[in-house]
């Protein structure tokens, strides 16, 4: 079992910046990736960013790329997604999710095995 807290998200005006966190506890994370998904009003949930704890590489959507930074503390066994130059559309629950057995970081939210309780972020514009 991996248990998954998000914090961090907030209400911010459009061009502002956040990050959300998600400290993680239980199960290993060396074998896991992990990532953030966000699910806006009456959409589905959509990948954002992830990686593999143990790695270096990262996987970006096309509409956060160049915007968002993923990144980790592995003594504090906390993932992080600092998001910069935000706009209304970035307006969405922020989920963070934990999988094993994948060989991509560019997760799908039906591989994820655990999931946080998610974090509201609005951008107002």
């Amino acid at each position: 079992q991996v248990q998954l807290v998000e914090s961090g998200g907030g209400l911010v005006q459009a061009g502002g910046s956040l990050r959300v966190s998600c400290a993680a506890s239980g199960r290993i994370l060396s074998s896991a990736r992990m990532g953030w998904f966000r699910q806006a009003p009456g959409k589905a949930r959509e990948f954002v960013a992830g990686f593999y704890w143990s790695g270096t590489a990262t996987c970006y959507s096309d509409s956060v790329r160049g915007r968002f930074t993923i990144s980790k503390d592995n003594t504090k066994n906390t993932m992080y997604l600092q998001m910069l130059r935000l706009k209304p559309e970035d307006t969405a629950v922020y989920y963070c999710g934990a999988t094993y057995g994948l060989t991509t970081n560019c997760l799908e939210s039906a591989r994820v095995d655990y999931w946080g309780q998610g974090t509201q972020v609005t951008v107002s514009s």
